[in-house]
């Protein structure tokens, strides 16, 4: 079987929790960004959430997951390089998954550690602030690609937060030679404006010679930039990949294709969750890529099917919505 779009990335449990700004303050917690914490510290989070809140929801997760589940959802066949351990997590995870269209290695199940799981709390003003704890996920390797199904790929979608890990960069540099040999293109998202201020030499590594696209939003463009002049980051970025997709919260996205810039037009919308807006614009600008639709075409599915996740609790959307989209 061929597959239009095979993404790696980390396998996280998401549980979901409705809370308010006095909750993080009163935990210390940095609002907005992506935290890694060790299983200790992440019980004591949830025993402290659970005595004000209750878990709104649960579903396998993880940047690229959410975009390829996405991708899937829309038409596109994709493949999903992940590790989880034998536990009732691992298990939900890989179930999820496939339950939802997408492939993943039937290696991707060890018999040590733990499967992974990432605490979401979003606020009342629909901003998402995650702790996660990796667990056997910190160990992806070349050994959980399954290369036989990359090498019949047409994308590469590379997630961001690998980058903490050196086992995960060492896959993706595995992965990034096979894609490089058989003109494969490749797709990177920055994930998180964490992964730019504290990750950087593990973006740069995997970055490694530039992408075909760069995915990120305005705050990590201008971080990485040092920049808080866009087009000043645009230019920065230019020198990474050819193609830019920065998303720009309730003012739209930008592309820029070698520097030839299409505003894409927000969609309004009640914001309630923005946790897999952005993971959501990546995968279903993807499948507008890998159909042959113009940029503009494939930014304006994106920016659609990124406001409808905003406006619902949950990082992704039903089967039946992407579709609904897809025919509007």
């Amino acid at each position: 079987m061929s597959f239009d779009l095979y993404a790696i990335g980390n396998a996280l449990v998401d549980s979901e929790y409705l809370v308010n700004d006095d909750f993080l303050q009163a935990q210390n917690i940095q609002k907005g960004q992506m935290t890694l914490i060790d299983q200790a510290q992440q019980q004591q989070l949830i025993s402290a959430l659970n005595q004000q809140f209750s878990c709104a929801k649960r579903a396998s997760g993880g940047s690229a997951a959410n975009s390829v589940i996405a991708f899937a959802a829309l038409g596109g066949s994709a493949f999903y390089a992940c590790k989880v351990a034998h536990d009732n997590n691992g298990d939900f995870y890989l179930h999820d998954l496939r339950a939802a269209g997408v492939s993943a290695p039937h290696h991707a199940q060890v018999k040590e550690g733990i499967t992974g799981t990432c605490v979401v709390m979003v606020t009342p003003d629909s901003e998402r602030t995650m702790h996660t704890f990796l667990g056997i996920t910190a160990e992806l390797s070349p050994q959980e690609l399954d290369l036989e199904a990359l090498n019949r790929a047409r994308y590469l979608y590379i997630e961001g937060y690998l980058a903490t890990s050196t086992s995960a960069r060492h896959a993706v540099a595995s992965a990034r030679t096979l894609a490089k040999a058989q003109n494969i293109k490749t797709a990177l998202t920055f994930s998180d404006p964490a992964m730019v201020q504290y990750a950087r030499d593990g973006l740069t590594e995997m970055l490694a010679d530039g992408v075909d696209i760069l995915f990120c939003n305005e705050h990590e463009a201008n971080l990485w930039a040092n920049s808080q002049d866009l087009n000043e980051a645009i230019s920065a970025l230019h020198k990474l990949s050819p193609l830019l997709a920065i998303t720009c919260g309730s003012k739209g996205a930008i592309i820029s294709d070698n520097g030839q810039q299409i505003a894409i037009a927000p969609f309004p919308v009640t914001a309630l969750d923005s946790n897999g807006a952005g993971d959501a614009f990546a995968g279903a600008f993807l499948y507008g890529l890998s159909q042959g639709w113009p940029l503009a075409d494939c930014g304006c599915l994106a920016s659609k099917v990124s406001a409808q996740v905003v406006s619902q609790f949950g990082p992704r959307l039903n089967t039946e919505q992407y579709q609904d989209l897809l025919k509007k």
